[in-house]
């Protein structure tokens, strides 16, 4: 999983939240799939369930009472198994399917509410949409299907040749545009779907299951690819996917379905390390955290800080502090870790000396981003936990042995109140 996204993650997050304007507010939305739909629909609220509901009555429950808020700039990714409702709810944002009750919301704009006309400029304009099987047109070139988006919009020819030339060269396919589909391997295909999606310059994209055709390494790489773009495009993406590496490895945030119902929703690192229900845990159970986590998201805040000019200074300094330990910071940023122990063994007539090295143990630091598989022989070899510092060098928190144990044990959610597998845990890790 790249660390590059994840390192502004949660600060962009906090930013997003912080605006408390979502661009897709979902609100109570239901869908029964059957002939009366409406009347069962009082069924659904009074808490039968799914199963129950088709076997008493023929109809499908495709979702019950879902409730989200997608922000600008976000990837969001609906995730959950066959059946789950997740195609069937990316479908209503852009009303390619009916609620049988509830609202959508986007840009302050109740979808449910548009005539014909306002619907067919919304698809239009304001979504995108990226499919499975790539729904390219067999007999138009590449760059006719780049453009096909601008063509129902009414541009004119050679403004958006224009533009499809320049998405075909933005997703790597630079001399293809006179290619027909057939002639196109499934990752080449998915990329101009990708182009036509974006070529439209529709604020938000819609990805059903957009990588799942792909086999692992072209997934891996669109994937890749889609991480870079954001980087630049800050477009709104809702992502839709059955894979959690997928998810985790996409999503600002997810939201997990099941049978309809959406079980739990938050950011990667609040699904990985706190599962709603046995559901989402049968999900979890089995990704590699120390893959999946960054350092950022499981670090605990730092030591005292030693910032003293003097030794005297910085005896004063660990007085006050509760460990016996601190990180010595000078102008210059982090140097090292200095102890109590070492501070004592100094003679009081020294006190007006400055710091030097011989004060410090070299315990490194480790950058914020990192995945925590990364930074596991260094986090066991040192006895002190190690320093965490940002993009600009300045430490943040820090990562102990005993964090990272918790953190990676299997045993971190179902027995967070045994101490004795916990301690277990520590000790084969350590070892």
């Amino acid at each position: 999983m790249p660390n590059a996204r994840s390192s502004t993650l949660e600060g962009t997050n906090m930013a997003k939240q912080d605006n408390k304007t979502p661009l897709i507010s979902v609100k109570h939305l239901y869908k029964v799939f059957g002939p009366n739909g409406a009347k069962v629909l009082e069924q659904v609220k009074a808490g039968k369930s799914k199963d129950e509901i088709l076997t008493q009555t023929g109809h499908t429950v495709g979702l019950s009472d879902i409730n989200l808020d997608v922000y600008p700039g976000e990837i969001f990714v609906v995730m959950g198994l066959s059946g789950s409702g997740k195609s069937t709810l990316i479908r209503h944002f852009n009303r390619l399917i009916e609620p049988t009750a509830g609202e959508i919301i986007v840009h302050n704009e109740d979808v449910m509410k548009l005539d014909q006309k306002a619907l067919q400029n919304f698809r239009r304009h304001k979504m995108s949409m990226v499919f499975q099987r790539f729904g390219l047109m067999p007999h138009r070139t590449v760059l006719e299907n780049i453009a096909y988006g601008l063509q129902i919009q009414g541009v004119a020819k050679a403004e958006r040749h224009q533009k499809a030339t320049e998405w075909l060269d933005t997703v790597g396919l630079s001399g293809y545009q006179s290619q027909y589909p057939s002639q196109l391997s499934g990752g080449q295909q998915q990329r101009v779907g990708l182009a036509r999606a974006l070529c439209t310059d529709a604020d938000i994209l819609l990805m059903d299951e957009a990588f799942s055709a792909l086999d692992p390494l072209i997934r891996s790489e669109m994937q890749d690819q889609l991480i870079e773009l954001q980087e630049k495009l800050h477009k709104t993406i809702v992502f839709i996917t059955h894979d959690l590496d997928e998810a985790l490895r996409l999503g600002d945030r997810i939201a997990i379905l099941r049978d309809g119902v959406l079980v739990q929703q938050g950011a990667p690192v609040d699904i990985l390390l706190n599962p709603a229900d046995d559901y989402v845990e049968a999900f979890v159970k089995d990704v590699n955290r120390a893959r999946a986590l960054t350092v950022e998201t499981v670090m605990k805040p730092q030591v005292v800080r030693i910032s003293a000019d003097t030794i005297g200074e910085a005896v004063a300094e660990m007085r006050k502090a509760k460990d016996d330990y601190g990180y010595y910071v000078n102008d210059d940023g982090y140097q090292g870790v200095i102890t109590q122990e070492a501070l004592e063994n100094v003679e009081q007539e020294d006190y007006s000396k400055a710091i030097d090295a011989s004060l410090l143990e070299d315990v490194p630091a480790i950058p914020s981003d990192a995945l925590l598989e990364e930074v596991i022989p260094e986090t066991l070899d040192n006895e002190h936990p190690l320093p965490v510092v940002n993009a600009e060098g300045d430490v943040e928190g820090r990562l102990s042995r005993s964090t990272l144990a918790e953190v990676l044990s299997e045993h971190h959610n179902q027995d967070e109140g045994d101490d004795s597998k916990k301690s277990a845990s520590k000790k084969e890790l350590a070892a």
